[in-house]
């Protein structure tokens, strides 16, 4: 089956890159022709683990390709998926669907013949409608469905969840749609992986909730942290301990910094505008938002306390500034509030991040970077983990204390013991809920 991607950003060439190892013919479009140079060269634009093997395998077999093109890409295809950028529109914490709609208008003038129009951005409930609105608009003899197919994607573990995911969610409306759909996700079904079919608001109300709910448990958890620390309980032992009730479960139960990335943001404003312009303000979610900024503003305390009230003039030691690891995405990761605070108040910050330079050198700018944890930590006043990167899990933490002007750890990840790393040196130890 041809499919054709518009839109080679996180979503579009993972998704495009996998389809076609399901033994789909893809064509992936983007109008930056410098971005289709680099993909034809076999150059992945992002960091992902794995995804430059199985592109260039389904290169190498013919069933990938990358154009500039579009008409070319959706002539003869059976589905043509929208995966554009949905930021956040400025002032009104929305959506911004002008990327969307904009290809929508382009694919009803490439169209040559019947196509499902799938919107795998994620949009606003009602969106799919309107993109079928401007679709007949633009050609009124055009032949389609339109499905709505959202993307669950860990960054860091795409692949993965791609080919074995929790489940999958198609919102259409007949049985043509179905049928596209169904054929293009048979691989998962004869593996008995989830296909959920339901209806395009459905569908489009999944994804939204979906990420608001994981965002409440982070944020949840967070400020659990913040009252463990007043009463002397620990935080780890308390999610380990509500994580094991079955209707609770312990992922997204894991203290630390707040939550970022190109997701929860984006998509927690979004459906808190959505509430308030049908009259139902989702106050949760509301919290949710509010909680979480607040978070990063007592990472920044804490880590002030950890130096006795004031970083002017000291040296601070980051690990870590992508959102998560696994990454080089930096959208809206705590480093971003943190790093420029400290950078204010006049520390002088060394980054050390295994992916995240190419984007950071120019988001943080004022600090310094570094390739080893060691070099950033020597004749440093304090240490801060802000990203859980394997890298930094096992470091020598006596190695580490001897060589800082003064061994003060802020473990923002909880990945040591408050025990260990006294043992090894550090004169002051703080983590999160601990």
């Amino acid at each position: 089956m041809k499919i054709a991607m518009i839109g080679t950003g996180y979503v579009g060439l993972v998704s495009g890159v996998c389809f076609s190892d399901f033994g789909h013919q893809v064509v992936c479009v983007d109008k930056a022709p410098e971005k289709i140079a680099r993909l034809e060269r076999g150059e992945v634009p992002i960091y992902e683990p794995g995804l430059e093997d199985v592109m260039a395998r389904n290169v190498a077999a013919g069933r990938l390709s990358f154009t500039t093109d579009l008409a070319a890409a959706v002539d003869g295809a059976a589905a043509v998926f929208i995966a554009v950028g949905t930021p956040t529109r400025r002032g009104d914490g929305h959506a911004d669907l002008t990327y969307v709609m904009a290809a929508a208008e382009e694919i009803a003038r490439a169209l040559t013949g019947y196509a499902v129009v799938v919107t795998k951005s994620t949009v606003p409930v009602g969106t799919n409608r309107k993109v079928a609105e401007v679709i007949r608009a633009t050609r009124p003899e055009a032949e389609f469905d339109v499905a709505s197919n959202p993307e669950f994607l860990r960054e860091g573990a795409a692949i993965d969840d791609f080919m074995r995911p929790d489940r999958v969610v198609v919102g259409i409306e007949n049985g043509n749609a179905r049928e596209v759909m169904g054929e293009i996700y048979r691989p998962l079904f004869l593996r008995d992986f989830p296909i959920v079919f339901t209806t395009l608001e459905s569908a489009e109300m999944i994804k939204y909730a979906a990420n608001a709910f994981l965002a409440t448990k982070i944020s949840f958890i967070n400020e659990i942290a913040a009252l463990c620390e007043r009463t002397g309980a620990d935080v780890k032992a308390v999610a380990r301990g509500m994580g094991l009730d079955g209707r609770i479960g312990n992922k997204f139960l894991h203290a630390g910094p707040g939550y970022g990335g190109s997701c929860f943001p984006k998509d927690t404003s979004a459906l808190a505008r959505i509430g308030q312009e049908h009259g139902l303000p989702m106050r949760i979610v509301e919290t949710v938002i509010s909680v979480n900024d607040q978070i990063k503003q007592r990472m920044i305390e804490k880590l002030m306390d950890l130096c006795d009230g004031s970083v002017n003039g000291k040296v601070i030691a980051v690990l870590g500034v992508t959102f998560k690891p696994n990454t080089d995405d930096m959208r809206d990761a705590p480093s971003l509030t943190i790093v420029p605070a400290l950078v204010g108040r006049g520390a002088k910050v060394r980054i050390v991040d295994p992916q995240g330079r190419r984007e950071g050198e120019a988001l943080l700018p004022g600090a310094t970077w570094c390739d080893d944890p060691y070099v950033a930590a020597a004749e440093a006043d304090a240490l801060v983990i802000l990203t859980e990167w394997n890298e930094f899990r096992a470091l020598d933490l006596k190695r580490l204390a001897a060589g800082m002007k003064t061994p003060r750890m802020a473990d923002l990840r909880n990945i040591y013991e408050p025990g260990d790393a006294l043992d090894a040196g550090f004169v002051t130890y703080e983590s999160v809920g601990r």
